[in-house]
């Protein structure tokens, strides 16, 4: 199911519902009328729904999906907002132990969840520098070289990446951009 992407009028038939409608799309779900039940949220990737009839949303459609996403891509591209990032399990409660090469010297020790968040925040402010360029009077070519620095920056940051417990939230450098 989770290939399948329905649009609003695609009539379904649920398992346990019963026959139904998509009423409105959601990023991770779909808004369906059952005729014997009401509106139920149902997850894009649920296996159980057969479709009996698949209507395509027309692109000019506004969507609460197409709104969703578009207020997301504005609020990361020009606020200071910070969207939750999870850190791996493995990493809970542990901790990140400075020792000093000279003797004498007193170790530092950081609670990895603090030092985690810590690279979230400069990530999040590497993003809203990259806008801020992007969105710049500044010429193309200065543009250009600016988001190459800030490419290096996040290339840079990559050894960290191991803290994060999704891909997606990783750091990319040059390669893999």
């Amino acid at each position: 199911m989770s290939d399948i992407s329905l649009g609003v009028g695609s009539r379904v038939k649920h398992p346990q519902f019963g026959k139904g409608v998509v009423v409105q799309l959601r990023s991770d779900a779909y808004e369906i009328c059952f005729i014997e039940s009401g509106v139920r949220q149902i997850f894009r990737e649920y296996e159980g729904l057969e479709v009996i009839e698949s209507v395509e949303t027309p692109s000019d459609l506004a969507t609460y999906e197409k709104i969703e996403k578009s207020l997301i891509r504005v609020l990361r591209k020009f606020s200071d907002v910070q969207e939750t990032v999870s850190m791996g399990g493995r990493w809970t409660g542990g901790k990140m132990i400075l020792i000093p090469g000279e003797q004498g010297l007193k170790e530092k020790e950081i609670p990895i969840e603090v030092f985690f968040h810590k690279i979230v925040m400069l990530r999040d402010r590497l993003r809203v520098l990259e806008a801020k360029v992007n969105a710049s009077r500044l010429t193309d070519e200065d543009k250009v070289e600016l988001q190459q620095y800030i490419t290096r920056c996040y290339g840079s940051l990559t050894t960290f990446n191991v803290l994060f417990k999704e891909k997606e939230d990783q750091f990319v450098g040059e390669k893999g951009s």
